[in-house]
């Protein structure tokens, strides 16, 4: 494994860690203050628009993420990284589990002595089979 994907792969898990920690500036840090992110039936967002979705999701929910890799490509300071995303949302004063799952693309650029940040990110998840709508 190249040193870039193995940053990559370390990236993806502080992520999912981060997430479910509730810790939002350690997720705020994974991302390029220019970043973009594509959700399905949304427009898109910028870094302010997620990190206040973020933070109110966690005041309602806890949420845990697993990914499966499927490919990643480093080419100088750009990386792309596509993935099979599971995210399990729980309504933290009780309810149902819902479950969304679905394939992401992921785009990272390295920066001048700094770490790789997410640049780009295109996550088209959808409800799970037999799971619970989000209320």
């Amino acid at each position: 494994m190249y040193p870039g994907e193995l940053a990559i792969r370390n990236l993806v898990a502080q992520w999912h860690n981060a997430a479910a920690a509730g810790d939002v500036e350690v997720v705020l840090r994974i991302m390029a203050e220019d970043v973009v992110f594509l959700v399905t039936d949304q427009p898109p967002m910028n870094r302010g628009m997620i990190e206040s979705r973020l933070r109110y999701l966690l005041t309602l929910y806890r949420v845990e993420s697993t990914s499966e890799i499927q490919e990643i490509e480093v080419s100088g300071n750009l990386t792309y990284c596509s993935t099979v995303l599971m995210v399990r949302v729980t309504p933290v004063s009780g309810g149902k589990l819902v479950v969304r799952t679905g394939s992401t693309l992921s785009v990272f650029r390295k920066q001048a002595n700094k770490p790789r940040v997410v640049e780009h990110d295109a996550n088209f998840l959808v409800l799970a089979r037999d799971a619970q709508p989000c209320a």
